[in-house]
């Protein structure tokens, strides 16, 4: 009996391996952000495998190396991705112009919404691009904020007049995490969210602190030293 208790021990213990290695969250890749006021690590999901490869082959490329957060929002979110920002001390990558074609939108709420720590690409407005193609190369982190019920109400009414008929709807469970977590909920819907913070979300704060001036430009340079895939 004790040998058959052991014997079921075992069996138990290389379920819940396969269990857990099948685990989306234990497979997606890891990118680590060096910037120059501290690590951002951030996942990529699976579930939007455009985004998750051409980030991943940028990263390896180099590209973000030496990139500033050229655009940061107080309490919303901030942005990098633009080759113009690099620092005339780091060399530029030479990139497979496949690389530098937008990309089509992957956008999967409300399994991804823009949370804090959200990873999103950045993208040309509706009436440019109304396929809300992202772009090739910038992304934004979501800082955000917050909220409670009445101040998620007036976020759905927003929504419902920017979105019309594409407007989504704020349900009970996204609601709870904007409570409890915070982010930018007016976006939900219109951009791809492709990845999410899981080590650095401080970082992530103090970019998003950094004074700037009125083109929401900081007036001390932010940037990514280097980015490094560390699991894929």
């Amino acid at each position: 009996m004790t040998h058959i208790k052991i014997i079921l021990a075992c069996l138990a213990l290389t379920c819940s391996s396969l269990v857990r290695a099948q685990d989306g969250d234990n497979t997606r890749p890891q990118v680590v952000l060096h910037t120059t006021k501290g690590n951002v690590t951030v996942q990529l999901y699976n579930e939007t495998p455009l985004h998750r490869d051409r980030f991943l082959a940028l990263v390896k490329e180099g590209f973000y190396n030496g990139l500033l957060f050229h655009r940061i929002i107080y309490g919303f979110m901030i942005q990098t991705g633009d080759a113009a920002t690099r620092d005339s001390l780091v060399e530029t990558p030479s990139l497979d112009k496949s690389l530098l074609q937008k990309i089509p939108a992957e956008i999967h709420y409300p399994m991804f919404m823009h949370k804090r720590g959200a990873l999103c690409a950045a993208r040309e407005g509706d009436g440019a691009n109304p396929q809300r193609m992202s772009s090739p190369t910038q992304f934004y982190i979501v800082y955000g904020k917050r909220f409670n019920d009445e101040m998620l109400d007036k976020q759905q009414l927003s929504i419902n007049r920017s979105m019309g008929e594409q407007a989504i709807t704020l349900t009970d469970e996204v609601r709870d995490i904007y409570k409890r977590i915070g982010g930018s909920p007016h976006l939900d819907g219109a951009y791809t969210v492709f990845g999410e913070v899981t080590e650095g979300i401080q970082v992530v704060r103090d970019i998003d602190w950094t004074p700037t001036d009125e083109n929401d430009r900081p007036t001390e340079p932010v940037r990514i030293v280097s980015a490094e895939v560390i699991s894929q």
